[in-house]
């Protein structure tokens, strides 16, 4: 059976010329402008336990553009106002779903400055991508190529708090094809001190991005907080914020996709712990320290990543007790505190706190594929002991 294509995003920078640049602000402004009004629509309607969905909000659109109060939103495109309208739709989805909270209005200052154009709001020719209401093509800075042959079907154009203009086009890759198989397996352990230290013994170093750059952050906060507010100068030093924070994520980034992609090419199956991390930032002593780890991240490409390549990845109950474990003879300890980073087991055996958590999830991981478990991260606690817990109680002397 061949496996479907993959749709990859393809993120570039482009330098927008004045009138592009206007244009575009007027767009976000827009698009801002119509989810709110939206937002509110459907709020209201709830309260009257009315139902409205996608398509009697882009009736309300229609409407809008016709009042003269409203008449600004026929100056942009159209493509991107219906676009954030299925973009609500889909945050209700996930509401009613219980899969996200309720949907909120968007923040002239704080939100996300994207447009998204479908297929009738773009052109695509000869590598020069015009938007629509746009005389001239974006000039892009093709950090590397398009997949052979392929076409965007969808473009997103954002403008980052540092100032800088992105387009993602949105592509079938064909390169994208499953590994070939082996029989590697390998247990994951996250951590502060090292990023991963995995069941083979290796340890890889948690580069600390933030840290590195806290001092030149710290500058440029200082700085903005001397500024008038509202004034030119505040808003040069809240750029300059701004472009530190975006070196840090952009070099976090970075290293997390070259280590995923390192891991989900060597091995076949991928043990990781179902970690809750927005429980653990809430820890006010290494909220900083795991934030900067980025762990959700690291779980997130590792997932993707491992379905563009047919690997499996098995995250383990986030109880199972790992660290306290005896990877030799299976003894539970009772307390195992953070400052503890290597133990002796009464069996004699000398362990690395994190080689050995390492070690116990690829057990847990192999009983899991063994007894066929549910290996989704579990939001309610479900009858019965899971298959981790079961090998746990097993292996106890």
């Amino acid at each position: 059976m061949t496996a479907s294509p993959v749709k990859r995003a393809f993120k570039y920078r482009f330098r927008p010329t004045e009138a592009q640049a206007a244009e575009l602000s007027r767009t976000f402004g827009c698009v801002r402008k119509v989810y709110n009004m939206a937002l509110a629509a459907r709020t209201q309607a709830w309260t009257r336990q009315e139902r409205v969905n996608y398509n009697a909000t882009s009736a309300m659109l229609t409407a809008w553009k016709k009042t003269e109060e409203l008449s600004f939103l026929n100056d942009v495109s159209s493509v991107p106002l219906q676009q954030c309208l299925r973009h609500l739709q889909v945050a209700f989805t996930h509401f009613f779903g219980k899969r996200a909270k309720y949907p909120r209005f968007k923040s002239r200052k704080k939100s996300r400055r994207s447009a998204e154009y479908t297929t009738s709001g773009f052109r695509f020719k000869d590598g020069r991508l015009t938007l629509a209401k746009m005389a001239e093509p974006l000039d892009i800075v093709w950090s590397r190529p398009l997949p052979e042959g392929s076409k965007p079907s969808t473009v997103t154009v954002s403008q980052d708090a540092a100032g800088r203009w992105f387009v993602s086009m949105l592509c079938e890759d064909p390169g994208v094809q499953p590994l070939a198989v082996n029989s590697n397996v390998v247990g994951i352990d996250v951590g502060l001190d090292h990023l991963l230290t995995l069941s083979t013994g290796e340890k890889i170093a948690d580069p600390r991005h933030e840290r590195r750059d806290r001092a030149r952050l710290a500058r440029a906060q200082r700085e903005l907080s001397r500024k008038a507010k509202g004034s030119k100068n505040r808003e040069k030093a809240r750029r300059k914020v701004a472009r530190v924070h975006a070196r840090i994520t952009d070099r976090r980034r970075d290293h997390l996709h070259k280590l995923t992609t390192r891991l989900v090419r060597e091995n076949q199956t991928l043990v990781i712990e179902d970690l809750t991390v927005r429980n653990m930032v809430q820890n006010r002593s290494l909220a900083r320290a795991i934030s900067d780890a980025s762990w959700s991240q690291f779980r997130s490409m590792l997932e993707y990543k491992a379905q563009w390549y047919g690997r499996e990845v098995i995250a383990v109950d986030r109880f199972f007790p790992s660290s306290k474990l005896c990877s030799t003879c299976g003894t539970l300890r009772e307390e195992m505190p953070l400052s503890v980073r290597t133990w002796t087991c009464d069996c004699g055996t000398t362990h690395d706190r994190d080689v050995n958590a390492a070690k116990n999830l690829l057990a847990a991981g192999r009983a899991v594929a063994a007894c066929g478990a549910g290996v989704r991260p579990q939001r309610s606690s479900p009858g019965g002991q899971s298959a981790m817990k079961q090998e746990v109680s097993r292996r106890k002397p």
